[in-house]
């Protein structure tokens, strides 16, 4: 284990924003002209879902929704059906939601004030970090997953961040951000792609990092992790997977969707009623009468 002192965010500032410079990901909401609602569809899209996911779905949803205005027009159903297999649909109402307070309240036009971002439905405290510095270029800590593992091996000497987010991750990432707006702004992008891309949470790239020689995991010898176990989330036969067969039924449908027919999407009754039971709880479908369900209109 190396007596090396724990380097300064400061010292990591240079090296992270030129590797950054020459390797950023070419994405259709990084580019210059992309404006705010691009950067907004983005985050909420991108919550627990890979970029090569979101990629075609963004596309889509942009070409038919291209402003606030055009999307909070449209029945929140439509919304649902657009967000097709991208996962936690409710992901789709908030946004309609946030799309409709927009228009409602500042002009059609995503408003850059942090506070205002923060009011908006659906919006928490990094999704409007992340809006107010990728299409504001303001200076906020921008906290991800990504962000969080980038700081604790490279400032804190650890292999993996504490599993939820906490308090001293916040402080941490707010200590490190370069003074003036627009470094800080390149800099919380900078430190979420060398997560992405470098830093991974399995078999990360050292020798390919920037920070390699200031990082202070690697200068303890990268020791391993340590902490309480990393369950993997399941998929197969539960609840939630039982909740997407029934979306998947009522977005393909044009007209409302008999109760017959979804109780011949998923075999198992109290699964499936418990799932249909939520979707309707969560304002993800309408209940009809004569047993018939659609989506949210």
């Amino acid at each position: 284990m190396s007596d090396s002192p724990l380097p300064t965010a400061s010292a990591l500032h240079e090296p992270v924003l030129d590797w950054y410079a020459g390797n950023a990901r070419s994405l259709p909401w990084r580019e210059p002209d992309a404006g705010a609602w691009a950067v907004m569809v983005s985050e909420f899209m991108l919550q627990q879902t890979p970029v090569a996911r979101v990629l075609p779905a963004y596309r889509l949803w942009m070409e038919r929704w291209p402003k606030p205005a055009d999307l909070a027009a449209e029945a929140p159903g439509e919304a649902v059906r657009a967000w097709d297999r991208l996962g936690y649909p409710r992901r789709a109402l908030r946004l309609h939601a946030a799309a409709r307070a927009i228009v409602e309240q500042h002009g059609g036009v995503v408003p850059d004030d942090h506070a205002a971002l923060l009011a908006l439905p659906g919006v928490g405290t990094y999704t409007a970090a992340a809006i107010a510095s990728f299409a504001y270029g303001q200076r906020h800590a921008v906290v991800d997953t990504n962000v969080r593992r980038v700081f604790a091996r490279a400032l804190t000497g650890t292999a993996q961040p504490s599993i939820s987010p906490t308090a001293a991750d916040q402080r941490l990432a707010v200590a490190a951000l370069p003074d003036d707006e627009p470094t800080a702004a390149r800099w919380a992008i900078a430190t979420m792609e060398l997560g992405a891309l470098v830093c991974t949470a399995r078999s990360p790239r050292c020798a390919e990092c920037p920070i390699r020689a200031r990082c202070a995991w690697v200068l303890a010898g990268s020791p391993p992790y340590d902490g309480p176990p990393r369950k993997g989330q399941t998929y197969e036969g539960t609840d939630r997977q039982a909740r997407g067969r029934l979306l998947a039924v009522l977005r393909a449908a044009t007209a409302p969707v008999p109760k017959a027919t979804l109780d011949a999407c998923w075999p198992e009754q109290a699964q499936r009623e418990r799932a249909l039971d939520g979707l309707v709880a969560d304002g993800l479908v309408d209940p009809l009468p004569r047993r018939r369900y659609q989506l949210p209109g």
